[in-house]
């Protein structure tokens, strides 16, 4: 009897595109004991609703099946893989260049669980002990660099590592990065000018009031809200910072394949 259908089952076409990442040994493998399908559909819905890795439903394959081969996954770094080639195909869709020439940086403090409070730092700013989260996103908010530190690291010190998987990302393509005050200094400045990239700092005008957008900066903002909507991303509930740092670039493929596939009958509508 087939089993019950989840909202975040991948779906047929989907399938199609992520199986050659995930197959990281043949289909028909003798040491295989569940579906690569059942695993997959099993992580995306641990992610998306926010479950503990024991709670998955039963009727997709047992939870510590499902753990061990999201860890190989993460391990083999096949979901950067995935949002790197989505990324490049919707920036064909949307009629610019193949890598983007700018980036936004920002960070955000995630809420420590007694999972992660051995790493766990003080954010005085945000008021908050936990981790945080370091990304870079091209001009359209996909996902190009992303790094997990404790708490109380600052920004402008993560400029060095995030530039430098940019560029890794991007076959040095990157000129510009647009960050917040947190970045301001020459140090940070100096790091991203080793990559060839040069920082501008964007900031809010004393003369304004209240929320104001900003030009440019709302995008990685815009990007942090559509990972808000995956609840095992809510708080850090992992032991190891890879692990939260894999999820998150999961998280970006599911939010780029819909993307994929809302893009492609507009560009077949153009043609």
């Amino acid at each position: 009897m087939a089993r019950k259908a989840y909202p975040s089952d991948v779906t047929d076409d989907e399938w199609a595109f992520v199986t050659p990442y995930l197959t990281l040994m043949r289909e028909d493998a003798p040491q295989r004991e569940h579906s690569l399908r059942e695993l997959f559909n099993g992580l995306r819905y641990m992610v998306r609703a926010g479950c503990t890795w024991r709670m998955v439903p039963n009727d997709l394959p047992p939870w510590h099946a499902v753990y061990e081969q999201a860890q190989r996954w993460i391990k083999a770094g096949v979901f950067e893989r995935m949002v790197h080639d989505l990324r490049e195909l919707l920036r064909l869709c949307a009629g610019r260049n193949f890598e983007p020439s700018a980036a936004i940086l920002d960070g955000r403090t995630v809420q420590s669980t007694p999972e992660s409070g051995a790493r766990a730092g003080y954010d005085g700013y945000k008021r908050k002990k936990g981790s945080k989260v370091h990304i870079a996103v091209d001009t359209l908010g996909h996902l190009l660099a992303l790094k997990v530190t404790a708490a109380n690291e600052q920004e402008r010190d993560q400029v060095k590592d995030l530039a430098k998987s940019v560029q890794e990302a991007t076959g040095q393509s990157v000129k510009l990065a647009y960050v917040d005050q947190g970045y301001t200094g020459e140090k940070p400045a100096e790091a991203a000018r080793k990559e060839g990239i040069e920082l501008m700092v964007v900031k809010l005008s004393e003369a304004k009031k209240g929320f104001v957008l900003l030009p440019k900066r709302w995008v990685v903002e815009r990007s942090f809200a559509w990972m808000a909507r995956f609840r095992r991303l809510a708080r850090d509930y992992e032991r190891l910072p890879e692990t939260l740092a894999g999820l998150h670039w999961l998280a970006f493929v599911g939010i780029l394949m819909v993307q994929l596939a809302a893009a492609i009958p507009k560009v077949a509508n153009r043609l």
